[in-house]
């Protein structure tokens, strides 16, 4: 084969990745608004039977002061799940200052209805707020995945752990699970387009397209696991400049 023709291959396996990429961006950013609007519905409906009290107590003035209250709560309520979430459901072309804690809490509630799901015990360990400049939808992608990857590695009642820290110029997110846990045959593999241990689910990219996208950010990811009985689980880390 001609040395212009695997070029030219090699320019549209490029366009190809991108173009997934980008597809599975948006597919991560479409299941944050789904889970957003999930969560907004108890408030809503809350808001919905107080505006009704409040017309029928409309002739008794501290009966309505006591309901315009209960409705500011659920208003200020609503108004923290937007301001936390919806602003890490867009994509951005270019790199901006984003809250790396709440991208980490925005990536928990994509997979919150499954980890209630399964019963699976939460650890977090997130400091109020560590700032670095990424690409949002990407990085939202990233840490979604390794937290489904993970989700999808449990047992019911199993221990899901999410840390977030600051150190040494760098921002660290660790994600660990006490699932089965992956082969050291397989550990070199993991990372490569199309390999998974999913048997017949999953299209084995996540992992690849998660590793390119953090060192697109200059940053690394990487991998330990156990597969021994009683201790066995896996710990992802990604590393970023901050």
């Amino acid at each position: 084969m001609a040395e212009n023709e695997i070029a030219e291959l090699e320019a549209r396996l490029a366009m190809a990745a991108e173009a997934l990429r980008k597809s599975e961006e948006r597919s991560t950013a479409g299941q944050l608004a789904l889970e957003v609007m999930h969560e907004i519905r108890n408030p809503l409906e809350a808001l919905g039977n107080i505006t009704y009290l409040t017309r029928e107590c409309a002739d008794d003035p501290a009966e309505v002061r006591n309901y315009m209250h209960l409705a500011e709560e659920q208003m200020a309520s609503l108004n923290q799940i937007a301001n936390q979430t919806l602003s890490f459901a867009r994509t951005s072309q270019v790199p901006r200052p984003i809250d790396l804690v709440g991208l980490a809490e925005a990536a928990l509630r994509i997979h919150q209805r499954a980890i209630a799901a399964k019963k699976i015990r939460l650890l977090k360990e997130l400091p109020e707020r560590i700032v670095a400049e990424v690409h949002t939808g990407q990085m939202l992608q990233v840490v979604s995945n390794l937290i489904l990857n993970a989700v999808d590695a449990l047992p019911e009642e199993g221990i899901l752990s999410l840390r977030v820290r600051k150190r040494d110029g760098e921002v660290h997110f660790v994600i660990a699970d006490n699932g089965h846990g992956i082969p050291k045959e397989h550990s070199s593999e993991i990372f490569k387009p199309f390999f998974t241990t999913k048997e017949g689910r999953g299209t084995g990219l996540g992992l690849a397209l998660s590793k390119n996208i953090v060192e697109r950010h200059k940053g690394r990811i990487r991998m330990r696991s156990s597969v021994r009985p009683g201790k066995s689980g896996t710990i992802f880390k990604i590393s970023l400049p901050a």
